[in-house]
């Protein structure tokens, strides 16, 4: 009997076979460039080995990264880099990039407080041209990059690499668009992981492009255009005619219509595995002038047979088995928010036909996998536009119905305007269901949903609510779907709390908060996944003898005006909780609610963060370092109290005298 096929096919075998370690000895694109060809996929197989198996420890994004890995290569290979630019659109897929641009050796702190970011970072090193995480924005970014070079006369090229689900944003079109306008010189490069070709037809037009690009045809081509441009009287429709049939047969060819109508010049499809094709392609693509769309296909997960078999949940996911590819998940019956949130949107929308759930290209990753499963007709997944997202959902409101828009708290900033715009002034019954609000951990600065708070509560005609538990979150969601009006509910990463969900569903009186415990030495008004914690922080107040009132505020608009008036005068401090900047958040409410109706003499601590990006790291780390668990809220409450025992580590204000 044979022996058992294994799991994946890049393991620890398949790099002992008496070679020497080609990884080993690259610590720039300048040692890259000393290898042959021949070499480059015993390097692309090292770099796989090297990916799966941090991944596996650290977490992240393996498929994209995997996918990518001759690509990368082959465009430290070709072009010279940091002088010229590749920027990475998302960023999740520059691994091989980190690894080939001197971060090989700390490559296993990658996503880990203090390590390396999971995102290119310009403060990491000079070849990170521009700082990414939210997708479409590699184009714009790039234009411009290329536009500065022209303005300072520098002969350099700039790259763009992204994904063909980014190029479902209005944002990369407004970017292609701009650029074959300018007629700046700009390569895109469509890494497409999806796209279906006929391979007979990709591997001729690949072989045109390829050849058609090479430096002694360009020329000739360059030469009989000016020679047709010369024949008197008819020069000019010859030369129109010669462009228009060879528009016509590279369309028939290839699927780059669109790109030469934006009057880029197409090249592709390139098989995205074949250093033969790429570096050709690319050592080509040096040669020419003007916008240029070079179109390679990838399979996302290459080398790694459960991401290639699955390539959806292992786009990024947690740590994981390397034989299996299963994931290492410490044994809970607790479900996460999600979950959670995805379950309730099943039940509601059983017994309401209104209600819609829309997804920006994240049905998974928002709990609405079962949802499309259910009800295909009432599910819609519109890609990456959360500005289509947002004004598509205003517009079925109009028809009556209950649109649930699903997104992260950190990609609906992309949206603010519609939200404003399109739902709030028109006063639409829009749900906004934020998952991830709050710290949300090792994607980092831009990931964290730590803005919400203040950039939905100034909106008129907006309720804003967060749950202190994933029970409270589905009385929530009924609440939202039955209320005439905008509405947002905003929840966390990760695990609920262990509360048992009720049976029967019930509305929330809206603006009323729900009182925990009752003390007269403090009032600790807390919001959404604070709450726990500042219950802890309360029996930690017991210990040291002072008696806290803890309320759950649940509502960040409207707040309970009277309840938080009645209690903040009866405590005389109030320390406010919130995972969410300090500026303009709840806390900001709980000052200008007191200080409109004349409380000026009630001292105020605020804890949340201050001016700054949250940079990655585990929850429970950065929550921690921010003042945001138990001992922090703690810290802060004996502060507030003068107690010895209370630190200033945390963001505060005195309504007295306006610190902040």
């Amino acid at each position: 009997m044979s022996d058992p096929k294994p799991q994946f096919s890049v393991c620890s075998e398949a790099l002992s076979l008496q070679k020497k370690s080609l990884l080993d000895a690259i610590n720039s694109p300048v040692d890259l460039k000393r290898l042959a060809v021949e070499q480059l996929p015993q390097l692309a197989q090292e770099i796989r080995q090297q990916i799966i198996g941090t991944v596996s420890t650290t977490g992240g994004h393996l498929a994209p990264n995997l996918g990518v890995v001759e690509l990368t290569i082959a465009l430290h290979y070709v072009f010279d880099t940091p002088r010229d630019k590749i920027i990475w659109d998302v960023g999740h897929q520059a691994y091989t990039h980190k690894l080939l641009t001197g971060r090989k050796d700390v490559f296993h702190t990658l996503r880990q407080s203090g390590g390396l970011s999971g995102f290119p970072k310009r403060g990491e090193s000079p070849y990170d041209a521009f700082d990414t995480g939210h997708s479409s924005t590699s184009i714009s970014a790039a234009l411009g990059m290329a536009v500065g070079k022209c303005l300072k006369k520098e002969r350099r090229r700039v790259i763009a690499v992204i994904g063909d689900g980014s190029m479902t944003a209005g944002l990369a079109f407004e970017g292609l668009n701009n650029a074959g306008d300018l007629s700046k010189d700009l390569i895109v490069v469509l890494n497409d992981n999806e796209m279906s070709i006929s391979p007979n037809v990709g591997a001729l037009s690949s072989f045109l492009s390829r050849k058609l690009t090479k430096r002694a045809v360009v020329y000739a081509r360059r030469q009989f255009e000016n020679f047709l441009k010369m024949v008197p009287g008819i020069g000019d429709e010859l030369m129109l005619w010669a462009k228009k049939s060879e528009e016509s047969f590279k369309s028939f060819l290839t699927p780059g219509m669109l790109f030469e109508a934006l009057k880029f010049n197409y090249l592709g499809p390139v098989q995205g595995h074949r250093f033969d094709h790429l570096i050709e392609t690319f050592g080509n693509v040096k040669n020419l002038n003007g916008p240029v769309l070079v179109h390679v296909l990838t399979t996302k997960g290459k080398g790694y047979e459960p991401a290639e078999c699955n390539p959806t949940c292992f786009h990024g996911l947690g740590c994981f088995d390397l034989e299996t590819g299963e994931p290492k998940k410490t044994v809970s019956d607790i479900p996460t928010y999600t979950e959670v949130f995805g379950n309730t949107l099943i039940k509601l929308a059983r017994e309401d036909h209104r209600i819609v759930a829309v997804s920006a290209a994240m049905p998974d990753g928002t709990g609405l996998v079962d949802f499309r499963l259910h009800y295909p007709d009432r599910f819609f997944d519109v890609g990456i536009c959360e500005q289509h997202a947002v004004t598509f959902a205003a517009g079925l409101a109009t028809e009556g119905f209950r649109p649930v828009v699903a997104i992260y708290s950190t990609f609906l900033q992309r949206a603010y305007d519609q939200v404003l715009h399109d739902v709030c002034i028109q006063n639409l019954p829009v749900i906004f269901a934020l998952d991830r609000g709050g710290i949300v951990g090792e994607d980092g600065e831009t990931h964290q949903g730590l803005f919400d708070l203040s950039y939905l509560r100034h909106l008129p005609n907006m309720i804003l609510m967060a749950p202190k538990d994933e029970d409270e979150l589905r009385h929530m969601l009924y609440t939202a779907v039955s209320h005439v009006g905008p509405i947002a509910l905003r929840y966390p990463r990760g695990g609920g709390v262990g509360t048992p969900l009720s049976p029967v569903l019930k509305k929330i009186p809206l603006g009323q908060a729900e009182v925990l415990t009752e003390g007269d030495d403090l009032l600790i008004l807390a919001v959404g996944a604070s709450v726990y914690p500042a219950l802890e922080a309360a029996r930690g107040l017991e210990e040291q003898g002072f008696k806290a009132t803890v309320v759950n505020a649940r509502f960040i608009k409207p707040l309970d005006q009277a309840q938080i008036l009645s209690l903040a005068a009866r405590c005389g401090r109030v320390l406010t909780v919130e995972e969410n900047v300090a500026a303009g958040g709840f806390g900001s409410a709980v000052l200008e609610l007191l200080s409109d109706h004349g409380l000026h003499g009630i001292p105020v601590k605020r804890l949340g963060v201050g001016d700054l990006f949250v940079e990655h790291g585990s929850q429970k780390i950065l929550r921690r370092k921010y003042g945001l668990d138990p001992q922090g809220i703690l810290e802060g409450a004996l502060n507030l109290l003068g107690h010895p025992n209370g630190k200033k580590n945390v963001i505060w204000g005195n309504f007295q005298n306006s610190e902040g």
